[in-house]
């Protein structure tokens, strides 16, 4: 398993070894002690799961303390970019973002930390993308940013009038107006 940094520190991409032959293939998705050696100790509580089709953006999602969470993301079929977005005002990189293409081919993971709002589209017919959290969902914690922010500027890599939105990720405030960490 190796752990590569991005360009923006404390977002880590993982990638297993994989063993592969004629029958198919092993991978370890998740090793407790390489994390804690290279990301430190993290306390998963919830995995979730979510089927999308082509074009369906789900994001830019965040929770505030007490209840912030870490998120380990993959993708278990299709493929999807999959971006993480510094929020913490003190930070060098607030308002940065890491865009990772995550695929049942590469088996990739990437792990995004308290602090960044996260979101993904879905740039296979279907996509099914699993995640780790540390921390239980919270609605009163509940905030997002819009996917659209011009002053981030993230290239999804598809024609953004032909997104799949949720009403509420379609009405999610700029980052200049959204509540983010301190």
């Amino acid at each position: 398993m190796q752990f590569i940094p991005t360009s923006i520190p404390d977002v880590v991409i993982i990638e297993p070894k994989v063993w592969a032959d004629s029958r198919g293939y092993f991978f370890e998705s998740y090793r407790h002690d390489l994390f804690q050696q290279h990301i430190g100790s993290v306390d998963w509580v919830q995995d979730n799961e979510s089927f999308s089709t082509y074009g369906t953006l789900r994001g830019l999602h965040y929770q505030l303390p007490p209840h912030a969470q870490s998120k380990l993301v993959r993708v278990i079929q299709g493929k999807v970019l999959d971006v993480a977005v510094d929020i913490r005002q003190s930070s060098a990189t607030f308002g940065q973002y890491v865009a990772v293409e995550l695929s049942s081919d590469n088996k990739r993971q990437l792990l995004i930390p308290r602090g960044f709002a996260h979101g993904f589209v879905v740039l296979s017919e279907t996509a099914v993308f699993a995640y780790k959290v540390d921390n239980y969902y919270n609605k009163a914690c509940d905030r997002g940013i819009a996917f659209n922010d011009p002053s981030i500027a993230i290239d999804w890599q598809i024609d953004l009038t032909q997104a799949l939105l949720s009403d509420k990720d379609s009405k999610q405030p700029l980052i200049k107006d959204a509540q983010v960490f301190e």
